[in-house]
Parts: structure tokens; C-alpha cells; sequence
């Protein structure tokens, strides 16, 4: 394998490496040669002196050709034509990043915040009614199946509009999204200030729904900022920390309603507490839509990583979105994963948007330490979700990782299915927190599993699908669920949701650690050469060449 550095430079800042075909100007590629898409270049493989490769394409020894890389034989490799400066291969697309340079940038830790922050904003909008979904029952006159539907819609909005929105994911890219998703967010909170009166009902359903549809361009794009921001040892971490901005606004809407709107009797003081609410979140909505104006950009200058690269190179203008979501179907291990992830995260969604429900069954007028309650759970699963994140970027145990926590939520559902009717409610304290480490924990784990089971396919498609299944999941089980809360109680409606999480537990241990991503990275180790010396770039090699050394 020839080494190569990714950061050296020359003077005039133009990658130093030096393409092997320019010292063989004589090799040429026979037209009638050509390479199927699942032959890849073994470095065991010697080129025919007839044979050559069209310049635009790169066949490294240890790189398999993609099905999207097309090979020209009908054009010939003059020597002229080879003597690139850089002698390095770019993508059909061309950009301003210069893939031969492996760099992440300094300011993806903003980009990741910001959009931590804005999707933290969103997710408070989501539970702010089901936290205290008693009180909005008596302001707004409606039933409480009403009320869950003002989180409910957040699941079915999603839906229909995965496609759509993954589609203008890959054409229009990252900064577009994140314009639209903060706008529609900020938006949704201003109309919500016009329902402050009780007949005002359908306008705060319209508030919500504006938040719900933000909420699609929010939700897939943690694993495609963590790979196109981030290197190949902090991916999972910064996948981690693009989750637990919306666990962290889960959490707040479980604590702050309560306290800024009190169950009260009087209409004008209710409406009073309500409009302080909302007026904070708008504001906070405001400042960071200007803050994604500000900080978010496309792309970094140069890729964060080798499989960040390569996938630039791989990338195709023509590529199908039907075809893409067939090839993801067609994959065993990530439809096991749709239905696990889907599982699992639609129980959380039910248990989120039903908790106060099931507290204040049995322990009436604990409102607020009904939504202390959802705090814990949320604050314990941002905890795991962290740990999870380093966790796997230090060991890569993506299926192992992700089976152990799976089948810990499980035992945590359970032992707060059985804790909850106890009249202790440190107890519950205690079990819903330890149950939420794990639950919540999963959430960030399903999103670089899917990234590395599906690789190269993009990561908005695949985390879009799991979030697609995390919300059909999660509307047939709070309704479900609501149904048997009310006609037989708060024990049969959490072991409904403990079937489940048993069926999502034995599915996870079919799923084979197929790890592409993971894979890509190895294929093209990032070998640093001695120190006053540069190594020359294989890539536009079709065998290998000995390594030659320069000195500056």
C-alpha cells in the first residue's frame, strides 16, 4: 500500500502529491476494456500496456469501483493530460473543497450547536402542550384526545414529507435545510400568540402544525452534519450531541410549563401565563434563526475524513431517489434496524406524550412533579446518549452496543411498569430515569448504526426512514396506549408497550454489524510520512507503485 499525507502542502498551496501515471505517460486503456461496477482494483491485478484508464476516474489498489462511477474507455490518457498539479481525482461535481486534504474544520463545533440549540427549540414546542395537557383541556374547552394530538401531529406530519424533504436535502444541501427548518420553527411560535383567547383553538392547532412541519427538516440531519462536518473518530460523539439538543427540549418542556402556567380557574390570568410562555419561546425561536443565518455553511473546505471523501467522489447528479430507497430496502440488516429503531422510539414518543396522564392517575394534583418526572427520564437518556456516542467512536461495537441497550430498555420499561402504582414517588423517580438512560440513550445509537450499515447512500435518506417508522410506531402506540390507560388502566397500557420492546429486542440480535462506513476509513489509512518528507498519491494508479520519496 502506498502511504500518502493528506495535509502536506507545496508553497503555492496545491497538494504535493504526485500522480503515478505521470511517470507512465505511455500507458493507454484499450476501448473495448471495460470495469463491472462490482470488480474492484486489486493491487494483485497488473495493467496491460494496452490498457488505460480515462483520467477522471480513480481505481486505488485497495478501492473498489461504486455502481455510480462510470468508466469512459473511449477516451485515451495523453500524458499531457495527466500532469494535473495537484494529480488527484475530483468528484463530477465540482466544489470548492479539495478532496485530496483531509482537515476538519474549527467550525463544526458551532455548526453542531447551533443546530443542537434550534432543534432543542423545536422539540419544547412538541411536549409544551402534553406536559400540562390538563390545563390546556380546561382553557381550551376540548377533550384530552384533542390535546395528543397537538403532539400527535408532529409524528403524522413527518410522514408524507420525508421524501420530498430528503430530496431537497441532496439538491439545494445542509444551510438550505437549516434556513427552512429555523424559519418554520420560529414561525410556528409566533402564530401560536394569536390563540390566547379559548375559542382560539384551531390557531394554535395551525402554530403547531407550522412547528410540525419544521420538525422534518430538523430530525434526520444529525448523522449528515456529524459526517460531513466531522472527522472518523468524533462522528458518533457530534452525532450524539445534534440528539441531545432535542432531548434537552424535551426536557425543558417537561419542566418549564408546569411552572410558567398554573392550573388555575381564571380564564384572563390563564391566558396571562400562557402568553409568557409563548412570547419566550417565539423570542428564543427568533434568535436562533438569526444564528443559523450567521454560523451554518454547506460544507467545510476541506472533507473531515477518508469515507467523507471517497463519498464525494462517489457521488452521482443523476442519482435516483427511488432507486435509492429500493437499495436500501433490499438491505436485510437496516429494514431489521427501520423496525427495531421504530420500536423502540415509538414507545418513547407514547411515553412522553402520556406521562402526565399516567402520573396524575395515581397521584392527582402532581403536575409539576409530573413533568420533573419527564425531565428525569429525558436528562438520564441525554446522559447515556453521550456515553453511547464516545463509547462507539472509541470501540466501533455498533452491534453489540446497540443490543445491550436495547434489552436494558427493556428491563427498565418493565421495572417502571411495575414501580409506578407503588405511592412512592421517589420511587418513580428512580425507575423512569434509570428506564429513560437507556431509551432515550438508543436514539443517537439507531442514527449511526443506519449511517454505517447503509453506506455510501446518504444519510438523510436512511435517517429520514428511521424516523418515518419512529412515528407510524409512535401514533399507534400513544393511541393504543391512551385507549388502554382509559379503560383499564396505567399497568396494561405499559406492558402493551413491554411486547413490543421484547419483539424490538429479539429483531435487534439478527442484524449482522455489516460496518461500510467503518470499512471505507480502513481502506485508505491516513499514514503520516517523516517529517521533511512528501509521499506520492496513488489514487490515479491502477497497480501498485513502489513508494518515492522527495525531499523538499
Amino acid at each position: 500500500m502506498v502511504n500518502e499525507d493528506p495535509n502536506q502542502q507545496d508553497h503555492d498551496g496545491t497538494p504535493s502529491q504526485t500522480s503515478a501515471l505521470q511517470e507512465h505517460p505511455n500507458l493507454s486503456i484499450h476501448p473495448s476494456v471495460s470495469i463491472h461496477p462490482s470488480v474492484s482494483a486489486h493491487p494483485s491485478v497488473s495493467a496491460h500496456p494496452s490498457v488505460s484508464a480515462h483520467p477522471s476516474v480513480s481505481a486505488h489498489p485497495s478501492v473498489s469501483i461504486h455502481p455510480s462511477v462510470s468508466v469512459y474507455p473511449s477516451s485515451s490518457a495523453h500524458p499531457s493530460t495527466l500532469a494535473q498539479p495537484s494529480g488527484l481525482i475530483q468528484p463530477s461535481s465540482s466544489g470548492p473543497e479539495d478532496l485530496s486534504v483531509i482537515k476538519v474544520s474549527k467550525r463544526r463545533w458551532a455548526v453542531v450547536l447551533v443546530f443542537s440549540c434550534y432543534s432543542m427549540c423545536n422539540a419544547f414546542q412538541w411536549i409544551q402542550y402534553g406536559s400540562i395537557n390538563n390545563i390546556f383541556m380546561n382553557f381550551y374547552g376540548v377533550s384530552a384526545f384533542a390535546i395528543d394530538w397537538l403532539s400527535m401531529c408532529y409524528m403524522l406530519t413527518y410522514i408524507p414529507l420525508l421524501l420530498p424533504v430528503a430530496w431537497l436535502l441532496e439538491k439545494f444541501g445542509l444551510r438550505t435545510i437549516a434556513l427552512a427548518g429555523s424559519a418554520l420553527n420560529c414561525l410556528g411560535a409566533w402564530v401560536k400568540l394569536g390563540s390566547l383567547k379559548p375559542h382560539l383553538f384551531p390557531v394554535t392547532v395551525l402554530g403547531q402544525v407550522i412547528c410540525s412541519v419544521a420538525q422534518v427538516f430538523i430530525l434526520g440531519m444529525p448523522s449528515r452534519i456529524a459526517s460531513v462536518w466531522f472527522g472518523a473518530n468524533e462522528v458518533s460523539t457530534a452525532c450524539s450531541i445534534a440528539v441531545f439538543g432535542n432531548q434537552l427540549g424535551i426536557a425543558i418542556g417537561f419542566l418549564v410549563p408546569p411552572v410558567l402556567v398554573p392550573n388555575i380557574k381564571d380564564q384572563d390570568k390563564l391566558a396571562y401565563h400562557i402568553s409568557i410562555m409563548f412570547y419566550i419561546i417565539a423570542g428564543v425561536a427568533t434568535l436562533l434563526f438569526i444564528l443559523v443565518i450567521i454560523v451554518f455553511k454547506e460544507k467545510p473546505k476541506h472533507p473531515p475524513s477518508r469515507a467523507q471523501s471517497l463519498s464525494y467522489a462517489l457521488a452521482s447528479t443523476d442519482a435516483s431517489y427511488l432507486s435509492s430507497i429500493i437499495r436500501l430496502f433490499k438491505n436485510l440488516n437496516f429494514v431489521l434496524l427501520v423496525i427495531t429503531y421504530g420500536l423502540n422510539a415509538g414507545a418513547f414518543y407514547a411515553l412522553s406524550t402520556l406521562l402526565t396522564r399516567m402520573v396524575i392517575f395515581h397521584y392527582p394534583g402532581e403536575e409539576v412533579n409530573a413533568g420533573r418526572i419527564g425531565l428525569t427520564i429525558v436528562l438520564a437518556g441525554m446522559l447515556g446518549a453521550v456515553i453511547s456516542g464516545i463509547w462507539l467512536d472509541r470501540t466501533k461495537t455498533y452491534k453489540q452496543t446497540t443490543l445491550v441497550v436495547y434489552v436494558m430498555t427493556l428491563v427498565g420499561m418493565v421495572v417502571y411498569t411495575y414501580t409506578l402504582n407503588l405511592g412512592h414517588l421517589w420511587v418513580v423517580f428512580i425507575t423512569a430515569g434509570a428506564m429513560g438512560f437507556f431509551m432515550t440513550g438508543y436514539l443517537p445509537l439507531g442514527f449511526e448504526f443506519a449511517v454505517e450499515l447503509t453506506y455510501p447512500e446518504s444519510e438523510g435518506m436512511s435517517s429520514g426512514l428511521l424516523n418515518v417508522s419512529a412515528q407510524v410506531f409512535g401514533i399507534i402506540f400513544t393511541i393504543s396506549q391512551g385507549q388502554i390507560i382509559d379503560n383499564y388502566g396505567t399497568m396494561p397500557g405499559n406492558i402493551f408497550l413491554c411486547v413490543f420492546l421484547t419483539l424490538g429486542a429479539v429483531l435487534t440480535a439478527f442484524i449482522k454489524a455489516d460496518l461500510r462506513r467503518q470499512d471505507a476509513n480502513k481502506e485508505i489509512p491516513e499514514n503520516k510520512p517523516q517529517e521533511g518528507e512528501e509521499e506520492e498519491d496513488s489514487q490515479s494508479s491502477k497497480a501498485p507503485t513502489p513508494v518515492r520519496e522527495e525531499r523538499l
